[in-house]
């Protein structure tokens, strides 16, 4: 019986893999935004003031660390909990995978956290004069929260790996 249930268990983390694969459809719908951000900002490019112009850029590049966070979530967490991906090393294998673990994944996805409220925050401030000032305390604390975090995880991570 308990031999069973093992099995079962363990053939229980394929669940995960339609998970990780619905996550490309979530790049696709990012695809989409970006685009359309590009087709929206070309037309009017010459009357575009300066400080719009690197919103939407800000906006671009908020979307393209999203998109590489997602990738990486899909391709470590499959490999880490599903199955190895069995590429060609001839294929253009990223060199990362495999060697993405839980710990270094979980440190990862913080990094990006923290970049990609860095980015949010950069735009909060271009665009001060309309935004209330609780709303722009609060960005800076949400933020100040990630940064704390990012770093406990880190410093904890390294404090865990130091007595192993």
């Amino acid at each position: 019986m308990e031999k069973h249930l093992e099995t079962l268990m363990y053939a229980s983390r394929w669940l995960m893999a339609p998970i990780y694969l619905g996550l490309s459809l979530v790049l696709i719908a990012l695809g989409i935004k970006f685009f359309q951000e590009i087709f929206h900002l070309l037309p009017n490019i010459l009357q575009t003031k300066e400080a719009d112009l690197i919103l939407v850029v800000l906006s671009m590049i908020d979307i393209a660390l999203v998109g590489g966070l997602i990738v990486m979530v899909m391709f470590s967490g499959y490999e880490n909990f599903v199955s190895r991906l069995d590429i060609d090393e001839s294929a253009e294998k990223l060199n990362w995978l495999g060697k993405v673990d839980s710990g270094s994944l979980k440190n990862k996805v913080a990094a990006s956290i923290v970049a990609i409220s860095s980015i949010h925050l950069l735009k909060v401030f271009m665009d001060t004069p309309n935004i209330d000032n609780d709303k722009i305390m609060w960005y800076l604390l949400i933020h100040i929260t990630f940064v704390l975090s990012a770093f406990v995880m880190g410093y904890l991570d390294k404090l865990t790996k130091e007595k192993v």
